[in-house]
């Protein structure tokens, strides 16, 4: 089949009209535009950010309140599976685990005030058990259960975090 082709008109394209590129020299205010939403809305942004940043209301570090806290390392050894609840990290929470092989260790950081504590309990099927509780290293007390759904608790007191000496006065 012979084909015929015709001469393209000057200012005239192939290109369909779907594939056309419109930025002409007529069409580039849109552009512009564009750009400058976009500063603006950086600009604003930044405003934000460094109002965040410049007026915070958090004290210094060296002026915080930080807790105290004492390293309690709780430990359960014995035969099991078992049931262990105790004193988290927050030392406002109990923390719990099922269905435990023993033996197990865990050391977390408590607050000073708060009182350590692990609770153990066996299964159906029994056993023995026993917990220990140590803080800083210095072992306060052990406690042993036995028989099927045998029970102990191992819990110690932390001393009361002590006031903060009063800043020295400005003569």
């Amino acid at each position: 089949m012979p084909t015929t082709e015709e001469p393209i008109a000057p200012g005239k394209t192939t290109t369909p009209d779907a594939a056309r590129d419109f930025r002409t020299p007529n069409n580039r205010g849109g552009d512009r535009g564009g750009i400058a939403v976009g500063a603006a809305l950086l600009l604003v942004c930044g405003v934000f950010v460094g109002y965040g940043v410049l007026d915070s209301d958090e004290e210094p570090a060296a002026g915080r309140a930080t807790t105290s806290t004492a390293e309690v390392t709780y430990e359960v050894l014995g035969e099991g599976p078992v049931d262990i609840s105790y004193r988290g990290p927050g030392g406002e929470k109990e923390e719990v685990v099922a269905d435990v092989s023993l033996p197990w260790k865990k050391t977390v950081s408590v607050p000073l005030g708060a009182s350590p504590i692990v609770n153990v309990t066996l299964g159906e099927k029994g056993g023995t058990a026993s917990c220990t509780l140590a803080v800083g290293g210095k072992h306060l007390q052990r406690a042993t259960a036995t028989r099927a759904f045998g029970r102990t608790t191992c819990a110690g007191e932390l001393a009361a975090p002590e006031a903060s000496a009063a800043p020295d006065e400005v003569r």
